[in-house]
C-alpha cells in the first residue's frame, strides 16, 4: 500500500501537489499556499513589520486614512469577509467604521488556523464586530459565506495585501470573475494591489537583510520534511529572489546547493537536483493602478473608487456590482 493512502485528507491533499509540483519539467514548483502553516504564517507576520517589506505598511496607511470615506460609499453591510486575512490587523480600522454605523459580522478565511486565531485575537474587542473564522481557501470560504447569508444582506468582500498578486494575470482575473459570480447587487469587492516600483526597492522586499523571508520560503521544505517524513536537508538549498521584468513579478525561488536525492516516502516520490536548479514558490506580480480598475471591469465589476499611497506605490481599489 502506498504511505500516501496512510495519510489524513489534508495530508493526502499535500502529498499529490508536493509529488505533482516536483516532477514537473522543466521548472519543478510547489504551490505558495504551502507556505503558510502555523510556523510560515507566523514568519509571514514578522516579514511584515520588516523595514524592506512596505506592502503591509502602506496598505495600513490607505486604510487607517480612507476607512471612514470607504464605508461612507458602501451601502448598509452587515456582513464583511477577507479572503486570505491573516491576523486582521489592518482591517481593524474599516471594521471600526463599520461597527460606528452597525453591527457586523466578520467572516476571516484562510487555510492557517493559528492566522485565523490570531486574527480572532486581534478583533474581538471591535464593539459591534463578531468573529466568525472559516479554515478554507478562498473561493470555498466565499461559497460558504453566501450560502449562509440570510437574506439579502449585502456583503462586503476585502481581498488586502497584494494577495491578487500571487496569481499570475490571466488568473487573476478569472478568480475575480469567480468571486464577481457569488456576488449580488448591493455587494462590493476591495481589492488591495502592489503597484510597480524600481527593482532596486523591490527585490529587498523579497530578500531581506536578516533573512526572515529566507526562512519563510525554507520552511516550505521543512513542512515537507515535518507532514511527509521528507529528507530535504535545508542546509543544501538556498532562497532566491528575482525580478522579472517580462511579467512584472518577484519570483521567488529554492536553488539547490549541489546535485542531490532527496526521498520524500508521505509523497512516495524520490527526486533528484542538479546544481542550481530550483523549486519555484511563489510569484508577486506587480500592477499600474489603471490596469487594476481595468481588471475589475473585465471580470464584471464597476470601479467605485481608488485610494493609492505614495510613499510605497500600493492601492486599494473598491468596486461594486455593474
Amino acid at each position: 500500500m502506498a504511505l500516501t493512502a496512510l495519510l489524513p485528507q489534508a495530508e493526502r491533499a499535500f502529498a499529490a501537489d508536493v509529488r505533482a509540483g516536483l516532477m514537473r519539467s522543466p521548472q519543478k514548483e510547489l504551490s505558495s499556499r504551502y507556505l503558510y502553516d502555523t510556523i510560515g504564517s507566523g514568519l509571514f507576520e514578522v516579514i511584515t513589520a520588516l523595514p524592506e517589506y512596505g506592502v503591509t505598511r502602506a496598505e495600513e496607511r490607505i486604510v487607517r486614512s480612507h476607512a471612514a470615506e470607504m464605508v461612507s460609499r458602501l451601502p448598509a453591510h452587515g456582513l464583511v469577509a477577507e479572503l486570505g486575512s491573516g491576523s486582521g490587523r489592518k482591517t481593524r480600522w474599516l471594521l471600526e467604521a463599520i461597527g460606528r454605523r452597525h453591527p457586523v459580522t466578520y467572516c476571516p478565511v484562510d487555510i492557517s488556523p493559528s492566522a485565523l486565531a490570531l486574527c480572532r485575537h486581534e478583533l474581538a474587542d471591535i464593539p459591534g464586530v463578531r468573529v466568525v473564522g472559516y479554515e478554507r481557501d478562498y473561493l470555498d470560504g466565499l461559497r460558504q459565506i453566501v450560502s449562509e447569508r440570510k437574506g439579502a444582506m449585502p456583503l462586503l468582500v476585502l481581498f488586502l495585501g497584494s494577495t491578487i498578486g500571487n496569481f499570475r494575470r490571466l488568473a487573476a482575473t478569472r478568480f475575480m470573475r469567480e468571486v464577481r459570480a457569488l456576488l449580488q447587487p448591493g455587494d462590493a469587492f476591495l481589492l488591495g494591489v502592489d503597484l510597480i516600483k524600481p527593482e532596486h526597492q523591490l527585490l529587498p522586499a523579497y530578500d531581506d537583510a536578516l533573512g526572515v523571508t529566507a526562512a519563510f520560503n525554507l520552511n516550505l521544505l521543512a513542512r515537507i520534511n515535518r507532514e511527509l517524513g521528507g529528507q530535504f536537508d535545508l542546509r543544501r538549498f538556498a532562497h532566491e529572489a528575482r525580478f522579472d521584468a517580462d511579467t512584472r513579478s518577484v519570483d521567488m525561488h529554492l536553488r539547490s546547493l549541489d546535485d542531490q536525492q532527496v526521498s520524500i516516502p508521505g509523497a512516495d516520490l524520490v527526486i533528484r537536483f542538479e546544481r542550481n536548479e530550483t523549486i519555484w514558490t511563489e510569484s508577486s506580480h506587480k500592477y499600474l493602478a489603471e490596469e487594476v480598475a481595468a481588471m475589475g471591469e473585465i471580470a464584471g465589476f464597476r470601479c467605485d473608487g481608488q485610494w493609492i499611497d505614495r510613499i510605497w506605490p500600493f492601492a486599494d481599489t473598491l468596486f461594486g456590482i455593474a
